[in-house]
Formats: structure tokens, C-alpha cells, sequence
């Protein structure tokens, strides 16, 4: 169903497309405003006979309206309840296993082999001031 509207809606935009470009000027746009001697017909284009293309404009304009209003309530209704796109695609780290930290004194345990022969790094204080 939503296939055939939208087909619909799409023919008639090509034909309001073309009724409106086919459709003859009402004056000469903002051009014609500069001009201080114009009346109010003359300007809003002023009351012409309803010709075939007018009523044609009309007619696909409203079926236009609603389409694209009745075509927007179907979808929405689609899906009552919103999801998010990440929704069943995201996965929890896996633990990590917490290092055994060695704080024994050098040349004792497991941070002798580590340390070896080097003497322990002394971080000299602040500066006084």
C-alpha cells in the first residue's frame, strides 16, 4: 500500500511540476513594482478566468497535501515502540584481570630478578622557596 501511494504522490509532483512551468506569468514579477503608479490588482496579479492548467494545479496540489500527510501518519505508525540502531550490537568489555603489584623490598622475592643490580630511583623534594 505505502508502495502505490508513494508512486502516486511521485506522478502527481512530476504533473504539478509541469502545469505550474507550463502556466503563464501574472505581471512582471518584482520588476513591475518599482513603479509608483500601481494599484493593488496589478500588483497581486488581479482576478483572471480559471483556466484548465489552474484547476489541474489545484487539483495535484491537493492530492499533493494529501498524500505526503497521509503517507507521513503510516510512517510512524510503524514501529510502536522507538529503538535505538546500536540496540543489541553493543557488547561488555571483558574483565580485566587485576596485576598482582610486588611491594617488597628490593633484592627480596620477585623484584629482585626484576630490579637486578640498579639502585632504587630517589625523587629529589620541591625546591623551597
Amino acid at each position: 500500500m505505502r508502495t502505490i501511494l508513494l508512486v502516486i504522490l511521485i506522478l502527481d509532483a512530476i504533473i504539478l511540476t509541469s502545469v505550474v512551468l507550463l502556466q503563464a506569468g501574472t505581471g512582471g514579477g518584482l520588476a513591475a513594482m518599482g513603479g509608483g503608479g500601481t494599484s493593488t490588482d496589478s500588483i497581486l496579479g488581479g482576478r483572471q478566468a480559471v483556466t484548465f492548467l489552474t484547476k489541474t494545479s489545484w487539483w495535484c496540489g491537493g492530492i499533493f497535501f494529501v498524500l505526503s500527510i497521509t503517507l507521513a501518519g503510516m510512517s510512524t505508525r510503524g514501529g510502536a515502540v522507538p529503538r535505538s540502531v546500536l540496540e543489541g550490537q553493543v557488547s561488555l568489555p571483558a574483565p580485566i584481570a587485576p596485576l598482582p603489584l610486588d611491594l617488597g623490598e628490593p633484592g627480596e622475592g620477585a623484584g629482585a630478578e626484576a630490579q637486578g643490580d640498579q639502585a632504587p630511583a630517589v625523587i629529589p623534594p620541591p625546591p623551597s622557596q
